[in-house]
């Protein structure tokens, strides 16, 4: 019987194959207007345009967005890619990061009831945000940390976190999260190459699609896109 809680009870299931789920989860404050804007919708694009073409991801990879600038906002329910058009994004406001990270978790959440209720298999979901900026100062980053170090305990989820510009890259490595007990760094995305970064989020995803629950996944070389990688 489907939970009444669960906003995707009534939702019925397009195929049985085994299903992952990526939510991004955007900041879109003031500080991203401009071409950092643009090149993070140009990237949404890439990553949609890629997924579509991947027969295997389009029929298991549901997609989410969240974005956050002063308010939080759920711009794109869990779909399979064939079923939406990627949104664009504008900029306004102030950074409500926590916040919106918070929602995230909830969807995902809500999402893997769903699948249980549903008969659907599926993968530890993903949740990558991306943020250029400071929380505002009401956001409690701490008790995120501790939610986020838990979920990651108990395998809930992968949360990957991703500076741009002059984002805070300490507070992004404290609530980063962990896999296998092995904390996953904050990720810098070099200039505004959104571009190379959406096509190994893609390449990524679609690895992640084509596997099965317990095996090892090579994720592929983020050298294009990452700040200060070294080999």
């Amino acid at each position: 019987m489907a939970n009444n809680d669960n906003p995707f009870g009534v939702e019925s299931p397009e195929n049985f194959e085994q299903k992952s789920i990526c939510c991004f989860v955007l900041d879109v404050s003031g500080s991203m207007n401009g071409q950092p804007i643009d090149e993070l919708n140009r990237g949404l694009q890439e990553f949609h345009s890629e997924i579509v073409s991947d027969p295997i991801s389009s029929n298991r990879l549901e997609v989410a967005i969240i974005t956050f600038d002063s308010t939080v906002n759920l711009v794109l329910e869990p779909s399979l890619v064939d079923n939406f058009n990627m949104p664009t994004l504008t900029t306004k406001g102030s950074t409500k990061l926590v916040d919106g990270v918070r929602e995230g978790i909830r969807i995902v959440e809500d999402r893997k009831n769903w699948y249980k209720q549903t008969g659907q298999p599926y993968l530890r979901p993903w949740i990558i945000l991306v943020t250029d900026g400071f929380p505002d100062f009401d956001q409690d980053v701490d008790s995120l940390q501790l939610e986020i170090e838990q979920a990651s305990n108990e395998k809930k989820f992968v949360f990957l976190p991703i500076g741009v510009g002059g984002a805070d890259m300490s507070i992004l490595n404290k609530i980063s999260g962990s896999i296998n007990e092995k904390k996953i760094p904050a990720m810098k995305i070099q200039g505004l190459k959104f571009f190379e970064f959406f096509e190994w989020v893609s390449a990524s995803m679609s690895s992640i699609a084509s596997s099965k629950e317990g095996d090892n996944i090579n994720l592929p070389d983020p050298s294009e896109w990452m700040e200060g990688f070294k080999i």
